[in-house]
């Protein structure tokens, strides 16, 4: 179906608002079109009146800026720096506090999955490394761990404790277990 322009006109005008101003006895013709005030300047935000063109509004931060300190997650910032090092191999594996009661008797609400665990341990392989040499930094949703040979930026899986949280080296198998206490919404219900 296809409608004239008589016919769209008549249609803008039987839905455009009462004006006081207007004259009800005016012809079609000579009213404007609703469709004709749009063009391209008419794209963005609007301008004040006393605001110059092409100006924008003064706001908080940088007029730059994409997104906001709050939208950025943590550890963003180590993702955009380049390191020629190579990332250590890692393990992250879950832990939880078993007794007899769960294991036996079945009594407590604890199931193999790690909703039920609570901590998380990360194993970081770092061959030819000295405890020395560590740089470790733990934030709640991200580790950062700096030697010499390695960086290893992680996000990761689940809010952690980064405040009570233990890194232990063994220097036999060159291994670093840092320890996390896992902190996620509804845990109540898991244990």
């Amino acid at each position: 179906m296809e409608f004239t322009t008589d016919q769209i006109n008549s249609l803008a005008h039987m839905l455009k608002p009462p004006n006081e101003d207007s004259d009800s006895d005016c012809e079609l013709d000579e009213r404007p079109s609703a469709y004709g005030k749009i063009g391209p300047g008419q794209i963005g935000p609007s301008v004040k009146k006393d605001q110059k063109p092409g100006k924008v509004p003064e706001s908080k931060g940088n007029a730059k800026d994409i997104w906001g300190e709050d939208e950025v997650p943590e550890g963003a910032e180590f993702d955009t720096t380049f390191d020629p090092r190579p990332q250590p191999e890692y393990d992250i594996i879950f832990k939880q506090a078993v007794s007899s009661e769960d294991m036996f008797l079945q009594m407590g609400n604890k199931t193999p999955s790690t909703a039920s665990c609570e901590d998380m341990v990360v194993k970081i392989q770092l061959p030819g490394t000295k405890a020395a040499d560590l740089t470790l930094d733990v934030k709640s949703k991200f580790l950062d761990l700096r030697t010499p040979k390695y960086k290893l930026g992680l996000h990761l899986p689940h809010p952690v404790d980064h405040k009570s949280g233990k890194a232990q080296w063994d220097g036999d198998k060159e291994i670093l277990n840092v320890t996390l206490r896992m902190q996620r919404d509804y845990d109540f219900m898991n244990f």
